[in-house]
């Protein structure tokens, strides 16, 4: 029988230095700033007003529209202000202050939800203001709601964590293991027809293996697949091409294939509000990268600034470095560093000068490497072009025909090209013009 090929191209180095080290918990800091923009879908809208006095885990802000997710306080205090603010992404969006009053009191409404079928576990899983964790941000409440067409027959458990620095899904799968197999338990309860559990972790991750090996042996619907080290091995489609050899079609979503892929962090935070009753307010983030002092695991209070992280890890060892909210490939950078931590912040980064500040912009030498490395086999440097068509209307319509949309933004195509051209940025930026372009054609109709 033929060996089927892995998907992934890059081989790249691992940098897992915090790997070893249990999250420690950040004192919360004096002021936290809560966007409403924290996932994929429409903003949330604040329900609460200037003056008043919130609790750790009350609802400040509630989902708008059919794909969005509520926001809850992660400090207890005042709301000193509800203003809008600039983001990393270069969007103004209103956002709520919290003054923290160092009493961290926690909402006196915290109750755990009664799970008892599918339908009281979405539920309980949109209040929970869960989304994707790792990275994504697209809600999860949304997300699970293909389970009522009685269609997934396989749920794949995203442990992949390829990208490289961030160690905070294994943090989860080492330090949290029962969450993490408490939230496949509650998917056998009201979800029946799905069959297999797959959780992809890679192989340089024996312990996270190991340790989620051992609490799932008796179950024989629950499978620890070891993966290349590959990326993006992470990227949905990818991961579950790689653990079942089920190839989703262009334009497909994974529950049309009977799949279904959950981050594992994500799982555990629903398992966790599930008994609990606290909603997400807090999520650990990875604090690395040559610049920082003492590179850690840190539990950090949604809405705290990356400052206040950084200050938490012994600061910057030096003035002039790049800061990163997220991974080195996927990740943005920070220009303020008030910017604040939300739910989707797996790392904070920061890398000296020498490491990024090196290598110069040249043109385009048409090497083709760019095309070569696509996981997606799609030809970066076309979306480019488009870019630079005389109208709107012609811009728009070479970027459909060259498939933008299948971008999955990972950040390969930059990292190979000789030449340094931006080409992530690039696309990110196509991605986004072509968003906003039929948003405002759907408006005139």
């Amino acid at each position: 029988m033929l060996k089927r090929k892995f998907l992934g191209n890059l081989r790249l180095s691992h940098h897992k230095n915090t790997a070893d080290m249990s999250p420690v918990r950040m004192t919360p800091p004096q002021e936290i700033l809560l966007p409403m923009d924290q996932h994929i879908g429409a903003p949330a809208t604040p329900v609460v007003k200037v003056g008043d006095t919130v609790r750790v885990g009350q609802l400040v802000a509630e989902a708008t529209g059919a794909v969005s997710a509520p926001i809850y306080a992660s400090v207890s205090g005042k709301v000193t202000k509800i203003e809008n603010t600039l983001r990393v992404n270069g969007k103004s969006v209103p956002t709520i202050r919290i003054e923290n009053d160092g009493e961290m009191t926690a909402f006196d409404g915290i109750t755990p939800p009664t799970v008892t079928d599918l339908d009281s576990f979405l539920d309980a899983v949109r209040k929970s203001g869960v989304v994707g964790m790792g990275g994504a941000g697209f809600p999860t409440g949304v997300k699970l709601d293909f389970l009522k067409k009685n269609s997934v027959h396989t749920v794949i458990l995203n442990g992949a964590e390829c990208e490289p620095y961030i160690t905070s899904d294994a943090r989860t799968m080492t330090d949290e293991a029962d969450y993490v197999y408490a939230g496949i338990k509650l998917l056998q309860k009201v979800a029946p027809e799905i069959k297999k559990y797959i959780i992809g972790i890679e192989k340089n991750k024996p312990e996270c293996i190991e340790i989620l090996g051992n609490i799932t042996k008796d179950d024989p619907s629950v499978s620890i697949v070891p993966l290349p080290l590959l990326y993006p091995q992470g990227a949905e489609k990818i991961l579950i091409y790689n653990t079942t050899g089920i190839t989703v079609p262009e334009g497909c979503l994974p529950s049309e294939v009977g799949t279904l892929v959950l981050n594992v962090t994500t799982l555990a935070v629903i398992a966790k509000y599930v008994e609990t009753g606290m909603p997400l307010v807090e999520r650990c983030v990875t604090v690395d990268g040559s610049a920082i002092a003492e590179p850690k695991n840190v539990i950090v209070p949604i809405g705290a600034s990356v400052a206040d992280v950084i200050n938490f890890a012994g600061g910057l060892k030096e003035p002039h470095c790049k800061v990163i909210m997220g991974g080195p490939m996927t990740g943005h950078a920070v220009y303020d560093l008030t910017e604040p931590v939300i739910k989707t912040t797996n790392a904070i980064l920061a890398f000296n000068e020498k490491e990024t500040f090196g290598k110069k912009v040249t043109a385009c030498i048409h090497c083709g490497k760019c095309v070569e490395i696509c996981p997606n086999n799609l030809n970066p440097t076309s979306f480019v072009k488009a870019l630079k068509a005389d109208t709107v209307d012609e811009r728009m319509a070479l970027l459909e025909d060259a498939h933008v949309n299948l971008c999955m933004e990972c950040g390969c195509c930059a990292y190979v090209c000789p030449a340094a051209r931006p080409l992530a940025e690039n696309i990110r930026v196509a991605k986004n013009s072509l968003r906003e372009y039929k948003a405002h054609k759907a408006s005139l109709k």
